[in-house]
């Protein structure tokens, strides 16, 4: 069965697939802490977390107890929850309510760099302004309801509705209206483009569409811990070389399901990265709505059968690790790059998503041979993607639609239970009238 898999755009060359299946690059560290030596490899990847350590004994003792992170109990999620329409409006309306990624901060390189995007079905353009900062309006002219800006992407001084005529500056103010002198007077402040809150933030833009009377700081928003971790990775200076956006015929919780899981490879991709990952051993450290995870490689597995743990070197060489923002974002850490997705649920249809995914890399060590890698790693996990993960949706999805009941989420699924409980969790808080 084949992923009915629709290629949206290819803004810039090309893309990558599931967080899990990056596993398969190493990472070459150098240094001693402690009984395992760690130490920075990339200025683009920063030193070690004090977690490290502590993560890696963690997978270690669990080899040895053939045991892995669980959850407190087992989690049943209703199979409605991913076909039924009240439930999507719900989680629509919750999503626009946080600060959600829309952009990277290369995609805006100088004033009058745009970008435009549908977030949780508004059109945005996203602009970068005289000042240096990012600004979001609605790309919606005041005048006859058309859309400004039609490209994806560019560098202009001012944008022109195709419809009228009406031009608006980069801030989104009236400039100019043709034959003005026909209509009533206006102000033009007030038929500007409508403003969407906005903030820059390691490196990337985040905009909140419904922020309430007191928008919360993205700082706010990960909180200390989130934040620290963000700052491991110097997102500022990453500069994107892959990206690509896909739809397909999938709840949008069911892609987010495949990014966090570290189970499914076994099984799925029993010729691919499950050979090269223990798929049933997994560290999950909660954050809040978000978390961090960390799966270990092969090698690492490899390593305690022989009783060889003492002379293991270099974390990333020995375990994978994926970071989840709450709602829609997972963050694949590999060695030379980070893949970035962001999966969306249509504003349609519950059983329909948009997946954007990035290729975050390294300005400083960017060169041919490291785009040839990442060309080829895009290569391996395009394949496993359109013919085998998202095939798999696609069937849950299906199901869901044809039969309703619940599906189990053991104990040994930390990480796909986190967003079902933190959903479900701030959903009850939202119509509760706590804030989000």
């Amino acid at each position: 069965m084949a992923a009915a898999a629709t290629n949206n755009s290819d803004l810039v060359h090309c893309t990558p697939v599931h967080l899990v299946k990056l596993l398969v690059v190493g990472l070459r560290w150098s240094g001693r802490h402690g009984r395992h030596r760690f130490s920075r490899a990339s200025s683009f990847l920063g030193g070690p977390l004090s977690n490290h350590q502590q993560v890696l004994g963690t997978l270690i003792r669990y080899f040895k107890e053939n045991t892995t992170h669980l959850a407190d109990s087992e989690l049943r999620v209703p199979t409605s929850h991913f076909t039924d329409d009240e439930h999507a409006a719900r989680e629509l309306a919750l999503m626009r309510t946080v600060p959600v990624v829309v952009a990277h901060h290369s995609e805006l390189p100088d004033p009058g760099s745009f970008v435009t995007r549908d977030v949780l079905g508004t059109p945005l353009l996203i602009v970068r302004q005289r000042d240096g900062s990012v600004g979001a309006s609605i790309n919606i002219c005041k005048h006859r309801g058309g859309r400004v800006e039609v490209c994806e992407a560019g560098k202009k001084r001012a944008f022109t509705c195709s419809y009228h005529g009406w031009t608006y500056d980069r801030d989104g103010s009236l400039r100019h209206i043709p034959y003005a002198q026909f209509f009533e007077p206006l102000d033009r402040l007030e038929h500007g483009l409508a403003q969407v809150h906005t903030e820059e933030r390691h490196g990337l833009v985040w905009v909140t569409l419904d922020p309430g009377e007191k928008p919360q700081t993205v700082a706010e928003y990960l909180g200390a811990d989130m934040e620290e971790r963000f700052r491991e990775f110097n997102y500022e200076k990453s500069l994107l070389v892959l990206d690509k956006q896909f739809t397909v015929p999938v709840n949008w919780k069911l892609v987010v399901d495949g990014a966090v899981d570290s189970l499914h490879p076994k099984f799925l991709h029993p010729y691919g990265v499950g050979k090269l990952i223990s798929t049933n051993t997994c560290v999950v450290e909660s954050s809040g709505l978000h978390m961090q995870s960390f799966t270990p490689r092969m090698r690492l597995e490899k390593a305690v059968e022989a009783g060889e743990e003492d002379q293991v070197e270099g974390f990333y060489k020995h375990v994978g690790s994926s970071m989840f923002v709450f709602p829609n974002v997972n963050a694949a850490i590999t060695p030379h790059h980070i893949e970035f997705w962001t999966t969306w649920p249509s504003s349609h249809s519950p059983s329909e998503c948009t997946i954007h995914i990035r290729f975050l890399a390294d300005p400083d060590t960017y060169d041919e041979k490291m785009a040839e890698r990442i060309a080829k790693s895009w290569e391996i996990l395009e394949e496993a993607a359109t013919k085998e993960d998202w095939p798999m949706e696609e069937t849950i999805q299906a199901n869901a639609l044809a039969v309703s009941g619940v599906y189990i989420y053991g104990r040994n699924e930390a990480g796909p239970q986190h967003l079902h409980r933190q959903l479900a969790r701030k959903l009850a808080e939202s119509e509760a009238g706590q804030p989000a």
